[in-house]
């Protein structure tokens, strides 16, 4: 088998190509990809080649890891039926190729644990469940307060804030600078930082991924308080101590989501406690991948960007 695929051969250097496909084992299912998702925080530094080293790191790639697709193989050891539904958080099915995540393609061969059936009428938003598992797994620390600040208000900001309110937390607040991405709050406030005088929050959650930020949400914090860092950074962070010291401030990173991240979210979206609606904002058929991409990396009125697999020849 083979399959279209993009492909980063380089930074900036991206197509559509066609792939050879591992044979799929007992314990694989085959996936027909029908929407692919554009992430921008890890896939744009990969398209930029300022991705930190990172294991499987390298070019060419396939990137991608929110895809959603039907099985259309099934292995008999798989545990997956053949017409289901799929979210798929990536593959590495591309033989020589590397799969950094390996989810931008027309068809994947994948274990069949590593997929997960979903909701039929989640459809394009499928793709989501990856953004809303990392959200999740940034609350979820034994122990740790909902965060009343959050920063950027990006889908994975909005995604936070939606569930501190399903979590029946206190409506944060979110900073965003750029005024075309201030809609779309429900049921919290979005504000500019330079309009918010607060300086007592006992958690903050920045998704921003600036790593020059780390002064100005220490000095936002009360005695105790903790910054979460669920965004990811190219550059190499840095702050000041004393204000740190005098705050007894706590750091936290948040690293990728877990299984039981995902399956707690997937359970608050059943009970219509967490909605996907409103943040897929721009699609484009899989043919003309790099225009989507360049739009999903340039445009700022763009939240997340679907690639659409199922026009393919």
């Amino acid at each position: 088998m083979d399959t279209l695929a993009v492909l980063l051969k380089a930074p900036q250097e991206l197509a559509l190509s066609r792939l050879p496909l591992v044979d799929p084992g007992e314990d694989d299912v085959v996936v027909d990809v029908e929407w692919s998702g554009i992430s921008t925080g890890t896939e744009r530094l990969l398209y930029t080649g300022r991705m930190p080293p990172f294991p499987g790191m390298g070019y060419p790639l396939v990137p991608g890891y929110e895809s959603v697709g039907r099985v259309v193989e099934a292995g008999p050891r798989a545990g997956r039926d053949v017409g289901a539904r799929v979210f798929v958080p990536g593959a590495r099915c591309f033989g020589p190729v590397r799969g950094l995540f390996g989810g931008a393609a027309q068809r994947l061969v994948v274990p069949g644990t590593k997929v997960r059936p979903i909701d039929e009428r989640l459809e394009e938003r499928g793709v989501l469940l990856a953004l809303a598992a990392t959200a999740r797994h940034a609350l979820a620390a034994p122990g740790a307060p909902l965060p009343e600040l959050i920063v950027g208000h990006g889908v994975l900001g909005r995604l936070i804030a939606r569930l501190v309110l399903a979590l029946d937390g206190k409506p944060p607040t979110v900073w965003e600078t750029n005024p075309v991405r201030a809609d779309g709050a429900e049921g919290y406030s979005v504000v500019d930082p330079i309009e918010d005088e607060r300086r007592d929050y006992r958690c903050v959650i920045d998704v921003s991924g600036d790593a020059t930020i780390l002064d100005t949400l220490v000095a936002r914090l009360a005695p105790g308080g903790e910054v979460v860092l669920a965004g990811f950074y190219s550059d190499r962070l840095s702050f000041a101590f004393p204000p740190a010291f005098m705050r007894e401030a706590r750091l936290r990173v948040a690293a990728e989501w877990r299984e039981g991240d995902i399956e707690a979210v997937t359970a608050l979206i059943a009970e219509g406690r967490l909605s996907l609606d409103g943040l897929i904002t721009h699609h484009e058929p899989a043919e003309r991948a790099d225009a989507a991409y360049r739009t999903a990396f340039g445009d700022p009125a763009c939240l997340k960007m679907i690639l659409d697999w199922r026009a393919c020849p």
